[in-house]
């Protein structure tokens, strides 16, 4: 997992046409589905945050996400996959696990629009978690990057 400043973004050899999208972004960005490039799209939503109690592990066997706020604050919880036991089984199509593990003993990070996270295919994360348990509207982008363009 990295986990940094959205200034700094360009230093971690993502394909120019994804620092050029992030550089793009705010507020008012239209929310749906982006086809960014073969192997690279994102997606734009709005959404209520959810209750600690409310959020599970998920992760993905073939692509790698950046997450970034456009509006709010959440936490993403994470560890690493291995650790955890399935719950629901790999979904291909839409290429996600869940985890029965409860999150709460595991580190977070919180999102505020100022900074980005990147999640590789070994970590789980719980993304959408409210700040203080109290739930709040946000808007977000995932990218998501086919592996094998950065592995």
């Amino acid at each position: 997992m990295i986990f940094d400043n959205i200034s700094n973004i360009h230093i971690y050899n993502l394909p120019r046409v994804v620092t050029d999208f992030v550089s793009e972004l705010n507020s008012d960005t239209k929310s749906g589905r982006c086809e960014i490039c073969d192997g690279i799209y994102a997606n734009i939503e709005s959404y209520n945050t959810k209750l600690i109690n409310d959020a599970v592990f998920e992760a993905h066997e073939n692509y790698i996400d950046i997450q970034i706020l456009l509006d709010g604050i959440e936490n993403i919880y994470y560890c690493l996959k291995g650790d955890l036991e399935v719950k629901i089984p790999y979904n291909k199509e839409k290429d996600i696990t869940f985890y029965s593990e409860n999150i709460i003993p595991h580190e977070f990070v919180k999102l505020n629009g100022l900074n980005f996270v990147i999640l590789y295919p070994h970590e789980a994360h719980a993304p959408q978690v409210s700040t203080n348990n109290t739930p709040m509207q946000v808007k977000k982008v995932v990218i998501k990057i086919r592996k094998d363009l950065l592995l």
